[in-house]
C-alpha cells in the first residue's frame, strides 16, 4: 500500500518530525511504500479568492508546489499519516492551508478536479499531535476537527496519537511512550478496525468475532 507521511511543522528535528518518522517506520515495517514529506517544501501560501488568482488554464495562481503535493502524493496514496504540533489548540497553519486549498482543486474550475474528487475518499488516515500540555482536553478540538474532515472526505480515521513535549526531542521522554504508539499506528494503518455505526448499520453481537 502507498502511504504519504506529512510533517506539518516547520522544524526538521522537532517533536512532530520525530512522531512522523516513527509512524513512517511502522508503516514500512508493515510492508507499505512510504514517502515522508515536509509540508513547508510544498505549501507556500494560504487560500485566496480563486476568482481573482486562478490562472487562465484553471490552475492555482499561488506560486508554490501545492499541486505537486496533491496530485503526485496525496491523491495516489492509500493512506495518510499527518503529524502536526498543536498551535493555539488546533493544527499548524501549514496544515490548515493544505486543507483549505483543497477547495480550489476540488472545484469544477480546476482542470483535474475529477481526479481529486475520485482520489480523496476511502483513504486510511492516522494523526500524530505534538502537544506541550498533558491535559487531555488540550487536543479535543483538533481531534474533533480531524473526525469531521475525514468524515466529509469519506476517509477512515484510524487513530490519533499524542506526544507530550515542548523542546526538541521531548516526546522521546514522554512516559506514555508515544513513539511506540506512533510506530504501532503506522503498522496498523490498513488493518485496524474502524467502526462508525449508524442506527441501521448491519452488525453482529461481537466486535471481534468468535474465532
Amino acid at each position: 500500500m502507498k502511504v504519504v507521511a506529512l510533517n506539518a511543522s516547520p522544524r526538521r528535528d522537532g517533536n512532530s518530525s520525530i512522531l512522523a518518522e516513527a509512524a513512517a517506520r511502522g508503516a514500512r515495517e508493515a510492508g507499505s511504500d512510504v514517502t515522508l514529506l515536509q509540508l513547508d517544501e510544498f505549501v507556500g501560501g494560504a487560500l485566496r479568492d480563486c476568482r481573482s488568482c486562478r490562472r487562465a488554464d484553471g490552475s492555482c495562481g499561488i506560486d508554490d508546489r501545492y499541486e505537486s503535493l496533491l496530485m503526485e502524493h496525496i491523491v495516489p496514496a492509500d493512506g495518510i499519516l499527518v503529524a502536526t504540533p498543536l498551535y493555539w489548540y488546533g493544527m499548524s497553519g501549514l496544515l490548515k492551508s493544505t486543507f483549505d486549498r483543497l477547495f480550489c482543486h476540488m472545484s469544477p474550475g480546476y482542470p483535474h478536479s475529477e481526479a481529486v474528487l475520485d482520489g480523496l475518499p476511502h483513504k486510511r488516515v492516522g494523526v500524530l499531535i505534538a502537544c506541550e500540555e498533558s491535559y487531555p482536553g488540550a487536543t479535543l478540538g483538533l481531534r474533533a476537527q480531524f473526525q469531521e474532515l475525514t468524515r466529509y472526505l469519506r476517509q477512515d480515521l484510524v487513530d490519533v496519537v499524542v506526544g507530550v513535549g515542548n523542546s526538541r526531542g521531548d516526546v522521546l521522554r514522554d512516559p506514555e511512550e508515544p513513539i511506540g504508539a506512533a510506530e504501532s499506528l503506522g503498522r496498523r494503518l490498513f488493518v485496524s478496525r474502524v467502526a462508525d455505526y449508524r442506527f441501521d448499520t448491519p452488525r453482529g453481537h461481537s466486535v471481534w468475532g468468535t474465532g
